[in-house]
């Protein structure tokens, strides 16, 4: 499987200690700059699994002081990109088409994502087979480690068609 080169920026990156992971958030938020208002910090990515943090800042706070549910619906999306760059091959493309979340509970500090997908055979994906749905599950839990939102990312994912 081709790997993408934000799949590879990541391999790269994640490998050097104190300051890689915090760089290739930063890079992930500034080229998408609506994940900048949550601070995300990317922990893992890898095929079918990423897991995201983002603190409890003031600018994500509600009138209850407890992170917004729009600013953890960010947050589920970037953990689930993450996770559609980890892998979908570069023989494919993907685009989110639509998000159910349920609220749980009232969260309490910094959120954690964690994104989990069951992959799809993608040689079966082909310009003549059209496309699939490739639905992606976002669990979100709090400092405490509570189940505070939840969420399902249906993502499109379709094979490029020859150049």
């Amino acid at each position: 499987m081709a790997e993408t080169q934000t799949f590879r920026m990541w391999k790269k990156l994640a490998a050097t200690p104190v300051v890689g992971k915090r760089l290739f958030s930063l890079t992930a938020a500034l080229t998408a700059p609506y994940f900048r208002t949550i601070c995300p910090k990317l922990e893992t990515m890898q095929p079918g699994l990423a897991v995201a943090r983002m603190p409890a800042w003031w600018g994500v706070r509600n009138h209850i002081k407890s992170v917004h549910a729009i600013a953890a619906c960010n947050l589920a999306e970037f953990a689930m990109g993450m996770l559609c760059e980890a892998s979908v091959p570069t023989t494919h493309r993907w685009v989110p088409k639509g998000m159910t979340t349920n609220y749980k509970r009232i969260s309490v500090g910094g959120l954690t994502a964690v994104a989990k997908a069951e992959l799809p055979d993608f040689s079966t994906i082909t310009p003549e087979t059209g496309g699939v749905d490739f639905p992606v599950h976002i669990v979100l839990t709090d400092a405490n480690g509570t189940e505070v939102q939840d969420a399902t990312i249906n993502c499109w994912v379709t094979a490029k068609k020859p150049k």
